[in-house]
């Protein structure tokens, strides 16, 4: 694999917490200037910060709750990091995702990806050794295009790719599923034991 040295950052993904939460700032403080400076009040404007803050709330305390939901992906010519775990790229089978890829698919259930459904943020991305885990994603379909493009170009192009596939011989990845969990109640399935 020809993975150039330079450390570029192909994809980013974070929380969207402090960016929802500025734009929940800018509508509720405009339609406070506006109702205090046009049509009531500044007193009586003061009800739509509270409506805010009160129909912000859930979403802020999800977010901390449940940080898989919109977790931190980075994707850099290196490493695959999913909040502060991180993977190689040594240990993903590029060929695989590049030979995917060039097939209009790109997970290791091998869906198209012209037919994800929107409510389907998980992307598989497959091991050397033939297991494949899954990541969650705001927009799956952004991530596969940029992992995808990077897999052909790391492989050496679409060529090198349709031929390496064509001779060697791996693996059929196997998504990696949560453990069950023991009699005494156990830990919580981990998706991502392959980091450790």
């Amino acid at each position: 694999m020809a993975i150039t040295g330079k450390w570029r950052v192909l994809y980013r993904q974070g929380t969207g917490f402090w960016r929802m939460t500025a734009k929940w700032a800018v509508v509720f403080g405009a339609l406070y200037l506006l109702d205090g400076g046009l049509l009531r009040s500044w007193g009586d404007a003061l009800v739509w910060p509270m409506i805010g803050i009160l129909l912000w709330a859930p979403f802020g305390i999800g977010v901390v709750w449940y940080p898989k939901k919109d977790q931190r992906v980075e994707l850099t010519t290196r490493e695959l990091r999913v909040r502060r775990k991180r993977l190689p790229m040594e240990k993903v089978n590029l060929l695989h995702v590049a030979r995917l890829w060039l097939e209009g698919r790109s997970t290791a259930d091998d869906q198209p990806v012209s037919e994800w459904i929107r409510f389907d943020r998980l992307v598989w991305v497959p091991l050397h050794d033939g297991r494949a885990f899954g990541v969650e994603f705001r927009d799956p379909a952004a991530f596969a295009k940029v992992f995808g493009a990077f897999a052909v170009e790391a492989c050496g192009g679409p060529d090198i790719v349709r031929a390496k596939a064509a001779t060697q011989t791996y693996p059929d990845p196997r998504p990696i599923r949560p453990r069950p969990a023991s009699a005494d109640g156990g830990s919580w399935p981990d998706l991502l034991d392959i980091f450790n």
